[in-house]
Formats: structure tokens, sequence, C-alpha cells
């Protein structure tokens, strides 16, 4: 999934950044909040991890002009303090959870599957299609009760699938969930993803609805149109 950091330390962010890809998240970075504004204005959003000390305009600011615009998508507030008054002010202020730093990867990994499976909806953290499951914890996915090695991309492109059953995503919806800012994306980049996907799993497993998109098949049809 794609998230938003907004982090002016360059050590912490690229730690995140670079991190964060083998979960499966893809992670655009921002450094001031200013920045930060025009990225949420232009993109969407899976989650969003939040500084408070940013510079040009606060974290906390930027917090408040979100939910003032009725922008849900879940935050994490990332901070060096720890002070209890500061918690208490950015939870209050809109965010859905705290984590002071230092922190350790793993946790913050954890806590944006968790913070995801809330807003979504969903009590397990298993997501299941049919006879496909996929754990996003250990990034890895079953067909048939047998393991199936897929590509990290792969994986983000099935992951956006199966958070959505019966929706149709459009190619520009998943680049959007699969690619960042900075990576180069071909011009049939999806097209070989769910070839690979199919092949992987089954020739059916996915749909081509012509002219829309994507969307997984709510049967194991040979039919791939």
């Amino acid at each position: 999934m794609r998230l938003l950091l907004i982090e002016d330390d360059y050590m912490l962010g690229n730690s995140i950044r670079k991190g964060f890809y083998p979960y499966g998240f893809i992670v655009d970075w921002t450094q001031d909040g200013i920045a930060a504004e025009a990225a949420l204005a232009a993109e969407s959003y899976s989650a969003v991890l939040l500084d408070l000390g940013l510079p040009r305009k606060s974290g906390l600011e930027v917090l408040k002009k979100m939910r003032s615009d009725s922008n849900s998508t879940p935050v994490i507030v990332l901070s060096a303090s720890d002070r209890v008054l500061n918690r208490i002010e950015g939870l209050d202020a809109g965010a859905d959870d705290y984590l002071s730093k230092p922190f350790d990867l793993d946790e913050l990994a954890a806590r944006v599957r968790a913070l995801l499976r809330r807003s979504g909806g969903r009590t397990s953290p298993v997501l299941t299609h049919g006879e496909i499951q996929f754990d996003p914890a250990g990034n890895t996915v079953t067909y048939k009760g047998k393991g199936v090695a897929l590509s990290s991309r792969e994986l983000m492109v099935l992951a956006a699938l199966i958070e959505k059953p019966g929706a149709v995503l459009s190619r520009a919806q998943l680049v959007d969930k699969v690619y960042g800012w900075n990576d180069e994306v071909e011009s049939n980049t999806i097209e070989v993803h769910v070839h690979a996907l199919r092949k992987k799993l089954a020739p059916g497993v996915i749909r081509n609805i012509r002219g829309l998109g994507y969307m997984l098949a709510d049967s194991e049809s040979p039919c791939v149109n």
C-alpha cells in the first residue's frame, strides 16, 4: 500500500522509506508541512506517518487541516516528545495512533497494518478471497493451501485487489498503489504483473473488465477477458 511520510529528519525518513519496501509499502516522503499539504491534495494514501516538529508548517497544523478538509486518511503521529500532554493533543487533533521516537521499524509496520485493518473494518489479519489467502504481516500468499512465491510488485497488485473484493481498479489506480514518485513505470507494467499472477495462481483469478480495469474473479473461471 502507498503511504505518505512527513518527516524532516533525513536519516530517519530515508530509513523508513527504504525499510518499509520489504513490508509491501510504497512510501512517498515530504520534509515540511507545506509540501505535505500539496501531496495530500494531489494524491490518495492508505495512511500518513506524521512528524509534529516540521519546518514551514507544524505537523499539528497539517493534521488539523486534514480533518477540517474531511480527509479521513488514518494518521500515525511520530514524535520525539513522549509527554502525555503532547500525545493527548495529537490524538485529540485527529491522529489515530501515536508513536514516540526512537522506535523499531517492525513495531511501526505492525501499527500501520493494524490501523489499515481497523480502517477497513476487518478483524482478521489475513485477507481471504476464495482460495487465496494473503498475510500482510509476513507478505505471504497461499493458494489452495500451498505457498506461492510472488515478487514485491506482484504482492502489491494482489493486495490492492484483494482489499477491495468486487471492485474494479483501473490501471492508473493500481499504478498509484504500487509505484511511488521516483519509480519508473513502463506503459505495460500492470499487465505484466497481472499476467504473472494469473500464471502463478490460476488463469481466471483476475478478470480484465474491458475499458475499466481489473478485479478478482468470484470463481476460478478459465476466462481472463
